[in-house]
């Protein structure tokens, strides 16, 4: 088997499993958590196009998690939704869509890490330079923050997915309820070291930059409203920040759950649920917790309810 190359351009997806008793249980729940992630994020993105109160850069910036959570789920969960509904034997995939499905998923991931650290830098510029804010987050640097986030995700990914495709494949049956990476290097029977290698490297360099970014620029914010007795300034930090950090964590833990479990192949079924949550939990939380937090959101939503009221 080791010398038969198969390049079969149609795999099998393992999916999860679901007995016959929660099989309509849990796709009705991903099915109403895909229809709350779409609405949410579409909703708070409208917010922020119609009402030129939120043409600020901070709000400019978010919009980019919006869109990518709209982006992931959409590629991701109507696949796993169907899957759940067929036979095992029946869950099929072009070798193409799954590469697409596999690059969608870590653009998803990757540019949750590069969109959240140039909120980051927003933040820090807000409240460490008050006064040169707006010469600093003009729009051009809203611009061009927003592509090198983008830009760096695509390389990278573009990068560890290329390694992948120039691999013969012997196997056809991916082990995850989705295409990623691993699960497209596990088909082939060549050497995959140098995927490994630049797996662990990709993922090592994102965390030190995210977590370490992330770090530095709390501290310096921390620094600056420990020094500073502008009482504004301090709430304005506490409210916008806890509520970025919140954000972060939420994605990070979510993330590091899937990353663990991939060390313990016995916990398989949790590791393919966790993925799957990876992306239902943030896309349906960030608009959300913005939204609360954001005291300029929750102004227009006042005034659009009210306005309603007295039409």
């Amino acid at each position: 088997m080791e010398n038969f190359t198969l390049n079969s351009d149609t795999l099998q997806l393992e999916g999860l499993k679901v007995t016959q008793v929660s099989v309509y249980p849990v796709f009705l729940f991903f099915f109403l958590s895909y229809i709350v992630i779409n609405l949410a994020n579409i909703g708070i993105l409208v917010l922020i196009f119609i009402d030129k109160n939120l043409h600020q850069p901070m709000y400019l910036l978010f919009c980019n998690l919006p869109v990518n959570d709209i982006m992931g789920n959409s590629i991701m969960l109507p696949g796993v939704m169907s899957d759940i509904l067929r036979p095992p034997s029946e869950r099929l995939i072009s070798y193409n869509e799954c590469v697409l499905q596999a690059f969608t998923a870590h653009m998803f991931a990757t540019t949750c890490h590069t969109i959240l650290m140039i909120m980051a830098f927003d933040r820090y510029v807000a409240i460490c330079n008050p006064l040169r804010y707006a010469a600093i987050m003009t729009s051009n640097m809203v611009v061009k923050l927003t592509v090198s986030a983008w830009g760096v995700a695509f390389v990278l990914v573009g990068i560890l997915l290329g390694l992948t495709i120039r691999l013969n494949r012997c196997r056809s049956l991916i082990t995850n309820p989705y295409c990623d990476n691993a699960s497209l290097f596990k088909l082939s029977c060549e050497s995959v070291f140098i995927n490994n290698i630049y797996g662990l490297t990709f993922t090592v360099v994102l965390f030190s930059a995210s977590i370490g970014s992330i770090v530095l620029t709390y501290a310096k914010i921390t620094a600056a409203c420990v020094t500073s007795k502008n009482q504004s300034l301090n709430t304005k930090a506490l409210r916008t920040c806890s509520t970025h950090l919140c954000l972060y964590l939420i994605m990070l833990c979510s993330g590091m759950i899937v990353i663990i479990l991939h060390r313990f192949p016995q916990y398989s079924d949790y590791r393919k649920l966790s993925a799957i949550l990876f992306h239902v939990i943030p896309g349906s939380l960030n608009p959300v917790i913005y939204g609360v937090q954001s005291r300029e959101i929750r102004t227009f939503l006042s005034k659009l309810i009210h306005s309603r009221k007295v039409s």
